[in-house]
């Protein structure tokens, strides 16, 4: 399935959208869960930012402790 690239700029909200989608037929609502099934997978957000909230936690047990601390002390 091609689509056309556009942007359109709608002020409605998540609600009104699912109000539109439950109007559609049967196949429209499956191409349109296509298309968002492939959105979906074009904008994963950058691994590398995931993995950094995700060892920053893990860091933080080891950066705040107290042998962390005596062995930085003198410097």
């Amino acid at each position: 399935m091609k689509t056309a690239a556009s942007n359109i700029n709608l002020s409605i909200n998540f609600g009104q959208v699912v109000d539109l989608v439950k109007q559609l037929p049967y196949k429209e609502k499956i191409k349109l869960g296509e298309v968002i099934r492939k959105e979906i997978r074009t904008s994963i957000p950058d691994d590398k930012i995931l993995t950094h909230f995700a060892s920053e936690k893990t860091l933080a047990n080891d950066w705040l402790s107290i042998e962390e601390d005596e062995a930085w002390k003198n410097l």
